[in-house]
């Protein structure tokens, strides 16, 4: 391991939980002068409130490197499987639930 430290390489632990991944269907971002704060939110059909699952603060460097790495991501994607629709969606309304009685 010292070896690959030394070659400027490291390695990444990934635990079970986080393996496992999070869904979400929203993300909302917000900056200052010195991060950019990405929140990923799950809305559910019938559910009252939608809620935060991560929240991910970077660097503005760091905000555009992500952004690169994902346009050449999506880029790959795309070049592989077709291209992809981006549907005109309204907003989603944040006081959906149920509004009918049975």
């Amino acid at each position: 391991m010292e070896e690959n430290q030394q070659d400027g390489q490291f390695s990444i632990e990934l635990d079970e939980s986080t393996a496992e991944g999070t869904y979400s269907n929203l993300a909302i971002i917000n900056h200052s002068a010195s991060e950019f704060i990405v929140d990923f939110v799950s809305i559910m059909p019938g559910m009252p409130k939608a809620k935060v699952k991560s929240r991910i603060v970077l660097t503005p460097q760091h905000a555009k490197r992500f952004l690169k790495a994902l346009a050449d991501n999506v880029h790959r994607f795309e070049k592989s499987n077709g291209e992809i629709q981006d549907t005109e969606q309204p907003p989603f309304p944040m006081n959906f639930g149920p509004t009918g009685q049975a």
